[in-house]
């Protein structure tokens, strides 16, 4: 039996030096008030940059949430490849939230496609075609091709993509995360339906976001 455990992610090192250093170096200076306020930022970056391991379904035919977060959207939208209406289910990170980005199932990184953009809160419309953003096209191994989509918001600046295009990935893998605050889009293929409704709290490689239709068909 595996036990639980939570580790860190490597983009926390210059985060938890930085902020590690000013704590020692303010408490060196007996500047009690910089050093609280330094202490205070890297335990926020102990847990903003946390990394638990999670327990993926392993059940046929369906898909897990890409990230942690809240459901704020459930409806058809154009993908970033193709431009055809597809069911989209979109989960929006808060600073709070775990920020490490898994894959919805397994496949092969077909394709991926990264456009500079604004920082626009991540919960409007407007973020999925004016904010910064990285897209994914995923083909799993029935041959579905899968869309997920980083976008950064008001406070997130940086988008870290860990895969490499032809890449495979295990269900519930991580493939990258975006620092503070986000967001992530999930389309889905056409004969998979929406297992969430809007308000819903999720989590990366745990929770069921979709499922395969019965019978495959529409």
């Amino acid at each position: 039996m595996r036990k639980a455990s939570i580790g860190l992610t490597p983009e926390c090192v210059p985060s938890l030096a930085l902020t590690g250093l000013g704590t020692i170096a303010f408490g060196l200076m007996d500047c009690w008030f910089m050093t609280t306020v330094f202490l205070l930022l890297f335990a926020f970056c102990l847990h903003f940059f946390r990394d638990p391991e999670r327990v993926v379904p392993t059940a046929p035919d369906l898909a897990v949430s890409p990230a942690d977060g809240k459901i704020i959207k459930v409806q058809h939208m154009p993908d970033p490849f193709t431009g055809e209406p597809r069911q989209c289910i979109c989960v929006f990170m808060n600073v709070f939230s775990v920020h490490v980005n898994r894959a919805p199932v397994a496949g092969t990184v077909a394709a991926i496609s990264y456009h500079p953009g604004k920082y626009l809160n991540a919960a409007w419309d407007k973020a999925s075609t004016d904010n910064e953003r990285c897209a994914y096209n995923m083909q799993d191994t029935e041959g579905r091709h899968w869309t997920m989509v980083q976008i950064a918001g008001l406070i997130a600046r940086r988008i870290v993509c860990r895969v490499d295009e032809g890449d495979s990935l295990a269900r519930g893998e991580r493939f990258g995360m975006i620092k503070f605050g986000s967001r992530v889009d999930l389309y889905l293929p056409d004969d998979y339906v929406p297992s969430v409704s809007v308000g819903e709290q999720v989590f990366a490689g745990q929770t069921v976001l979709a499922r395969k239709r019965d019978g495959g068909n529409p």
